[in-house]
């Protein structure tokens, strides 16, 4: 039975990935976006599909369809965009999760909160798991989307609690992999344009401050199968891919990979930048145990590389 979705920030990174997905399998897509970070160029090749629509909209005001599922993703993801207005950041996130909230308590619908390892801030348990309370600074550079995301998780389970609305919500960690922006500001995305332009490449910090990268279309597949969890699931759920690699061995990973020039310079570190970051997925191997990821680093970074390339 063809399923009606919308999908939220679906011309963005991720949401682009899950627009397309969704398609091959059949359902009616709605995807809306108000490009703030999202880019009409990465769903571009959907608009010929009678069955995909494109909507400008932002979700900080109220937006009506008759959907059987929603996926709320609306909100740059990177330091760069949300800092860049920090007040829109966070009424995207809290008035956005709340008009969604609403939509699909109005219409019945399963909504699906695409939150962040940025809940955590700078863990100071390693791993993270879904129990830890996190360790955020409310006033500090990243705070509008940090507190954002952990007051749009109470939104849901608020709304869930108090009004019977079926959510999941997954806590995503650091993705990569083509579509994403080349000025976002994040780690893969900085070094691949510095390393094929042969420029320095740059660390903020000493880089022994440690990421998991988890590849794109891992992640569509683990929302999509949370998404198809018994109504009993909620979440939150970490998403992620457990490996953990040192930004500086990052760096070095992805000069060996694009056969470049450049040399690694570092720089003072980013306020609140985490020093280590990684996901404890004991829950989602019971939650989700048709999921793991299924990418490594080094074919992932080779297809985002090739990506970057062409944009280049």
């Amino acid at each position: 039975m063809r399923k009606r979705v919308l999908v939220t920030g679906g011309a963005g990174f991720i949401g682009s990935h899950l627009c397309e997905r969704l398609l091959s399998e059949g359902n009616e897509v709605i995807c809306l976006d108000n490009y703030f970070s999202g880019n009409k160029q990465n769903i571009v090749h959907l608009l010929a599909n009678p069955y995909f629509e494109l909507v400008r909209h932002d979700v900080t005001v109220p937006y009506y369809a008759e959907v059987d599922e929603i996926y709320n993703l609306a909100c740059p993801a990177s330091p760069i965009y949300y800092q860049q207005n920090p007040i829109k950041t966070i009424k995207t996130s809290v008035m956005g999760a709340i008009n969604m909230l609403g939509l699909a308590k109005r219409v019945k619908a399963k909504i699906l909160q695409a939150s962040t390892s940025e809940v955590y801030g700078d863990p100071e348990i390693h791993p993270q798991p879904e129990h830890y309370w996190g360790n955020v600074n409310p006033i500090g550079p990243r705070a509008c989307y940090d507190e954002g995301k952990r007051c749009a998780e109470t939104l849901f389970v608020n709304y869930h609690m108090q009004n019977g609305v079926k959510i999941k919500i997954a806590r995503i960690f650091n993705t990569y992999g083509p579509r994403m922006s080349l000025s976002d500001g994040r780690v893969i995305s900085n070094f691949t344009v510095q390393a094929l332009t042969n420029q320095n490449i740059t660390i903020y910090g000493d880089g022994s401050q440690t990421r998991s990268f988890m590849y794109i279309d891992d992640l569509v597949d683990a929302l999509i199968m949370l998404m198809n969890t018994p109504e009993s699931v909620t979440g939150p759920i970490n998403i992620g891919n457990p490996e953990e690699y040192t930004i500086i061995d990052l760096a070095k990973k992805i000069v060996a990979l694009t056969g470049s020039k450049s040399e690694i310079i570092y720089k003072a570190a980013t306020v609140d930048d985490p020093k280590q970051r990684k996901p404890d997925m004991e829950v989602a191997r019971k939650i989700l145990p048709k999921w793991t990821p299924k990418v490594n680093i080094d074919d992932g970074l080779t297809k985002t590389i090739e990506y970057f390339k062409q944009q280049l």
